[in-house]
């Protein structure tokens, strides 16, 4: 009977920390990406608009790969009209990683 408990407490454990990688994402997402990308990813702000940034939300861009959106977010984007910083030294490899999770489940 202890083992489940056990378990059940790691199952536990691990569902919170999962919840909270998404509340540290979504904080993020809302703080660093949303005045350009939008609360939804669909881009439609004055600047996400006005660079003709790509919805998160279509089936083009949801078939980039993990690495290019990586490389965006830590590199950041030059592309004439498009310009997005770096955040390499802003943010974590594990807030990075939780950002990818987030934007692909948009």
């Amino acid at each position: 009977m202890k083992i489940y408990a056990v378990v059940a407490l790691a199952v536990l454990l691990s569902c919170q920390a999962k919840a909270d990688e998404g509340k540290v994402a979504a904080r993020q997402w809302k703080a660093k990406c949303s005045s350009c990308h939008g609360l939804d990813g669909r881009a439609q702000t004055a600047s996400g608009q006005k660079m003709k940034i790509i919805d998160f939300t279509s089936a083009d861009f949801k078939k980039k790969p993990d690495a290019e959106l990586r490389s965006a977010i830590v590199d950041g984007v030059d592309k004439g009209d498009k310009l997005m910083d770096p955040f390499k030294d802003e943010l974590t490899p594990e807030q990075i990683e939780g950002l990818i999770k987030l934007i692909k489940a948009l």
